[in-house]
């Protein structure tokens, strides 16, 4: 449990593919004015981890909603609810449909009006994104998270930060920051998909100028410069030309 601002911290825990491999994942907590609060993703946390989470929280009492904003990060939401079995639970459809025995709020959180519910936060969701595809190792989107008062944008997978394992992450560098490697997979299969997704990155670029911390689920939260933010989206999005030209020349 890490604090990153007065009002945010972010939990790093362990997910091992094959049960071999730790790519790691995260979850945020916020306080809001109220002084109560709001936990993002799901996770299992436990050790001092757990004690701390629930001594600032009142046993999990003072927990608003546990936000679920990754429609494949599903594996933790049982743990997350009986933490705070109080607080509303939302999610994607997704979320829904994998643990259809969990209390979910009815209201989607990838919808527009469920995330006026939440004056703390921004969020926004890729134009051009299937959130969802047949293919369930394509993870590009997601809906992202950001902290109005910190600045803090919380992403899973959509936006991604390379970090060595272990205790090399203290000697190599972290990678900027990049999109999904298998976003080709997620454009929707339509003309004006490719434009869609470069305005909407564009305009993130802009509108979230400010941001100053990225927690990136799998890897790490990453510090950036003042300026970091834009150049860093405006760089990973010029990544993806080569995608998005095969794509407009395929679609139109």
């Amino acid at each position: 449990m890490k604090k990153l601002a007065d009002d945010f911290w972010n939990f790093r825990g362990r997910f091992k593919i094959a049960g071999l491999i730790d790519v790691g994942t995260q979850m945020s907590l916020v306080r809001r004015r109220t002084g109560r609060f709001l936990l993002i993703d799901s996770y299992g946390v436990s050790g001092a981890d757990r004690d701390a989470l629930l001594k600032l929280t009142d046993n999990g009492a003072a927990i608003d909603a546990i936000i679920n904003v990754h429609p494949f990060h599903t594996l933790h939401c049982r743990a997350a609810h009986e933490l705070a079995p109080g607080a509303r639970l939302f999610g994607t459809q997704r979320h829904r449909d994998q643990a259809p025995e969990l209390p979910w709020e009815k209201d989607r959180i990838e919808d527009g009006a469920t995330q006026t519910q939440f004056d703390e936060l921004a969020f926004s969701v890729p134009d051009g994104l299937d959130l969802v595809t047949s293919d369930d190792s394509v993870h590009a989107a997601s809906v992202l998270v950001r902290h109005r008062p910190s600045g803090i944008v919380h992403v899973d997978d959509t936006l991604m930060v390379l970090a060595a394992p272990g205790l090399l992450r203290h000697v190599l560098p972290q990678s900027r920051l990049r999109f999904h490697p298998k976003l080709a997979k997620a454009l929707q299969p339509r003309a004006g998909a490719a434009d869609d997704f470069t305005s909407w990155a564009r305009g993130l670029a802009e509108s979230w100028s400010g941001t100053r911390i990225v927690c990136a689920a799998h890897s790490a939260v990453r510090l950036l410069t003042p300026n970091g933010w834009h150049d860093e989206m405006t760089r990973a999005l010029s990544d993806l030309q080569k995608t998005l030209d095969q794509h407009r020349s395929r679609h139109g």
